[in-house]
């Protein structure tokens, strides 16, 4: 599975391309930033975001995109603008046929760091660890990005709670289970 996280922002938006295979090794592929000039009016600044999220899928052709939900500042000027953002953002994906999935802040940082209070220093430490880097993505933004599709792929490798239910496992579980390494296979 190819995810394409994204951290969305007006003036900086953070991205990364994550590969990984279930209850297997988690990969970066690519991460970095969209800026934006701060003088140019929104409609321009939009553009050039969606042109770029619109590249960054017709490059890597992810299964799914990622994305942090919205969340509320006190300044309702500034949550407002981001929705513009995260619209064209959810409006590439679209049209490009691609999965979308939304996570809360809070749910990003609890996926990838086990807490959703995580601090933005814990999240980039546990981002470099998990895809095996030996530097913290630069700058944070790019980090953010790359933790929004860890997100989605560490959550899309556990089991459903409905297919819990109804006595079903996902087949990446059951192949796990059935892996010699794993002890599940049949003994001779």
């Amino acid at each position: 599975m190819i995810v394409l996280g994204i951290d969305p922002g007006t003036a900086v938006t953070g991205y990364g391309v994550v590969r990984g295979e279930p209850f297997g090794v988690l990969t970066l592929i690519e991460c970095g930033v969209i800026r934006t000039h701060a003088r140019d009016p929104l409609p321009v600044r939009l553009q050039e975001i969606y042109d770029d999220v619109r590249g960054l899928l017709a490059r890597h052709r992810p299964d799914a995109l990622s994305v942090e939900d919205v969340f509320y500042s006190r300044n309702v000027r500034t949550t407002v603008v981001l929705g513009h953002a995260r619209g064209v953002i959810l409006l590439a994906a679209q049209q490009a046929g691609v999965e979308i999935a939304e996570y809360p802040p809070a749910e990003i940082k609890k996926a990838v760091v086990g807490t959703g209070g995580a601090t933005k220093e814990q999240v980039q430490f546990m981002v470099a660890r998990l895809l095996r880097l030996k530097t913290v993505p630069q700058p944070s933004d790019a980090a953010d990005g790359a933790a929004a599709a860890l997100a989605h792929v560490m959550t899309a490798r556990l089991p459903k709670l409905r297919d819990l239910r109804n006595g079903e496992l996902p087949d990446a579980v059951r192949a796990a289970n059935r892996s010699p390494d794993r002890g599940g296979g049949r003994s001779a």
